[in-house]
């Protein structure tokens, strides 16, 4: 059967749960992320320091510390507070990061602007960018600033485990696992070129990951560059579009929302502006904070909530506005066609 992640099944034995609880997967074996880590160059006696969101912190150190063997060491400093993450990388004596890609351009800026830190003392060889769509020549700009080599690696949605890898800003995914693209609106392999949805192919199953991309050589495995379906990925975490709906929709007098997300510098931004359709609600601060706590019950991702000043008469689906350029759009079939 064809997935998404809104399709997949109640798993069995020691589970990996999203943030947001909308996906429940088995911990996967770790042999691919390993080997992602070990093209990444990282070895034999790394420090191997990982901050990303749980549970996939956990996972991807404990790879990390089988890949960096009894002579290195890695360990699990989770996503926020970049002096925090920068006095660890200084204690646990970091050779190797592994982190999302705004994680580490914001870590660079805050370096240069706030720290007032060079970033080479800290001593990286190899930077590991995991988790979301990168902005144009981040990798090289981070390569440069941190003399180290980066590496992108591309990650399951479900489990946070590696699907593949490469290095360069050109180059097609090595996959570690079998991963292959489809159409977006059909399950079918797409065997030539266009638009194409990265999928996950399992014994039983064929997942789709929600990540989209153009192929330009048939058989190449291109690197995710958009999202597709009823998710949205907004710093490193995927945001049911559905879940939004339905929650608004309970909440009496929404006529319309707007979900606007932005890269105005190194972090995502995600505003919620919302349309009602009484006048006496616009400016009602408890159906403000009604619409505020209802994000939160949705989603970790932090979102701004505002009020559109004029009333909506008539109700309107919700839109997402990306002004990053990767969500495409919801409604699969209609992409690409």
């Amino acid at each position: 059967m064809w997935l998404t992640r809104d399709d997949l099944p109640k798993g069995g034995g020691l589970l990996m749960v999203a943030p947001d609880g909308s996906c429940a997967a088995p911990v996967p074996p770790a042999g691919p992320t390993v080997a992602a880590l070990r093209a990444a160059g990282i070895g034999a006696g790394d420090r191997v320091a990982v901050a990303l969101a749980e549970p996939y912190g956990s996972f991807w150190a404990t790879a990390a510390a089988e890949t960096a063997g009894a002579a290195g060491a890695a360990a699990s400093l989770g996503p926020r507070g970049r002096m925090r993450l920068h006095h660890a990388l200084g204690t646990m004596g970091a050779t190797a990061l592994v982190c999302t890609p705004t994680g580490a351009m914001d870590l660079l800026a805050r370096l240069h602007l706030e720290f007032l830190l060079d970033p080479l003392d800290l001593g990286l060889r190899r930077i590991v960018l995991v988790g979301e769509i990168a902005s144009r020549r981040t990798a090289r700009h981070l390569a440069g600033e941190f003399d180290a080599t980066v590496t992108e690696v591309v990650a399951s949605p479900f489990s946070g485990a590696a699907l593949g890898w490469r290095q360069g800003e050109d180059a097609p995914i090595t996959p570690v696992t079998d991963v292959g693209v489809a159409a977006p609106g059909k399950d079918a392999h797409l065997d030539g070129t266009g638009l194409a949805e990265l999928v996950e192919i399992t014994p039983d199953d064929v997942l789709r990951t929600g990540l989209a991309a153009e192929v330009t050589a048939p058989g190449q495995i291109p690197a995710p560059a958009h999202t597709v379906g009823e998710h949205v990925l907004i710093r490193g975490q995927w945001v049911s579009l559905r879940r939004l709906e339905r929650a608004l929709a309970k909440i009496d007098g929404v006529a319309t929302w707007t979900l606007t997300v932005s890269r105005p510098g190194t972090l995502d931004t995600a505003v919620l502006n919302v349309g009602f359709a009484r006048a006496s609600l616009i400016k009602n601060p408890m159906w403000q904070a009604r619409i505020r706590e209802s994000m939160r019950a949705v989603t970790p991702v932090s979102i701004a909530v505002e009020v559109a000043e004029e009333v909506i008469e008539t109700p309107l689906p919700g839109v997402v506005d990306d002004q990053r350029g990767h969500h495409l759009g919801r409604d699969r079939s209609a992409i690409g066609a």
